[in-house]
């Protein structure tokens, strides 16, 4: 039976996990608008008179003349009509309709929470925080917009990689506050299925995998900032050998890991071939040291979405990068994320005891 306290954490938990998706699907469209080169297509931020696109076509008119101005126009999309224009902008549009959208279904019921006294002590600070960080996001997108609005119609790799992995963060600090909220009303109920003793030192192994998955949805941003999936559409091979010509070969050559496309796509690779490797490994581990129903129930997902994304990466080079598989690819990213963050509450949680 939950007390009075529990089901406002349920209450609070839910919340936060339904934020949690909508985030997941502001990832996967910034991703599509990025694949369909849309993201440039609005040239000014207006956070609060933002949100009214244009309503007539002397609007569209006008607002595609602003569009006339930049680089992305002038040299990559110079003749396009007005209609044409229309399809890239309501990617973007709906893109940052959507954050202003999180922030309202984040800040509202905050307010409700914290007004009735829903919120238990300790628990304020760090929802005041996710909510700063949102913000910051969003003033770390039109930074990273800005960037293309220059001489390069491109947006710097270095802010779009940024942007991802800000989103990434945020994410997970939601789902970590809420995975705990949830756990500590299951606990008892799983008490006689695990015990701290059958994990030993597999919780840091799962914070390690964790941590690698965060830095390879980096290295996959760097990807897609560079274009560098289109370099060598083989697979195992890139091109005729496994390892190819011209690794690091800037100067200096550390510089290579963020601006040589053939670097960054061997990187990305080698990421995919370690994480399979050592998630496979602590998994294996992992279902022989514990009979808990959640965390195996965790794991075998964990193992699932590491063979659909692997699948999906090597289908999206293969085929050039199409816009609905290179996308799903994106999510894969997040959902093994996610899986990974899951089993490793879970592990905490039992280490607790």
């Amino acid at each position: 039976m939950l007390n009075t306290q529990d089901r406002y954490d349920r209450q609070i938990s839910l919340w936060l996990l339904f934020c949690a998706g909508v985030i997941f699907a502001m990832i996967i469209l910034g991703g599509v608008t990025r694949l369909t080169h849309s993201g440039l297509s609005m040239v000014e931020w207006k956070p609060l008179v933002g949100v009214i696109p244009p309503l007539n076509d002397t609007e569209w008119q006008a607002t595609f003349e602003k569009y006339k101005q930049f680089p992305e126009y002038q040299k990559v999309n110079k003749g396009m009509s007005v209609g044409e224009f229309k399809s890239i902008f309501m990617y973007e549009y709906l893109h940052r309709v959507l954050g202003r959208l999180i922030g309202v279904i984040f800040f509202v019921p905050f307010l409700f929470f914290y007004f009735t006294g829903r919120i238990k002590t300790g628990l304020t600070p760090k929802l005041i925080f996710m909510f700063i960080l949102g913000g910051c996001q969003g003033l770390l997108g039109w930074y990273m917009v800005k960037s293309g609005l220059v001489d390069n119609p491109r947006v710097s790799q270095y802010r779009l990689t940024a942007h991802l992995g800000t989103a990434v963060i945020i994410y997970a600090y939601i789902l970590w506050v809420a995975f705990g909220l949830f756990s500590r009303q299951t606990t008892p109920s799983n008490t006689k299925e695990c015990r701290p003793e059958q994990i030993g030192g597999l919780k840091n192994f799962a914070y390690v995998l964790t941590g690698l998955l965060f830095l390879m949805i980096l290295s996959g941003g760097l990807v897609a900032g560079t274009r560098a999936g289109f370099a060598y559409p083989t697979f195992p091979l890139m091109g005729d050998s496994f390892i190819p010509p011209g690794l690091f070969s800037t100067t200096p050559a550390w510089l290579a890991m963020f601006e040589d496309i053939t670097t960054i796509q061997f990187n990305h690779r080698i990421f995919a071939y370690l994480l399979f490797i050592l998630i496979l490994s602590f998994s294996y581990k992992s279902l022989g040291k514990t009979n808990s129903t959640t965390l195996r129930m965790g794991i075998y997902i964990f193992i699932a979405l590491l063979f659909i994304q692997i699948a999906m990466g090597i289908s999206t080079l293969l085929l050039h990068v199409p816009v609905p598989l290179a996308a799903a690819h994106q999510g894969g990213a997040i959902a093994l994320f996610t899986a990974s963050l899951f089993v490793s509450r879970c592990m905490k949680g039992i280490t607790r005891k």
